[in-house]
């Protein structure tokens, strides 16, 4: 395991060491769970725009396919 060295507002320190207290946790811990937490949010934003993008790019074949099968829905000698 690798060790960091922060330097964070005394204000920021003071309310992890709170909250930390409050979790049974000490503050290195509550802090690494706080990092663990940010990255998996980031992983899943990432994830959820690289979707978002890739629906785009299939979203005017995906028109097309739906526009083809409400025509053959409609048409009852299809």
């Amino acid at each position: 395991m690798k060790a960091i060295s922060l330097k964070l507002p005394d204000e920021l320190v003071t309310t992890s060491e709170a909250c930390a207290e409050a979790l049974s946790l000490s503050r290195a811990e509550y802090i690494r769970r706080a990092i663990e937490r940010m990255n998996k949010e980031t992983r899943d934003s990432n994830r959820a725009g690289r979707m978002k993008q890739a629906s785009l790019k299939v979203r005017q074949e995906s028109m097309q396919v739906n526009s083809e099968f409400a025509s053959i829905e409609e048409d009852p000698n299809a």
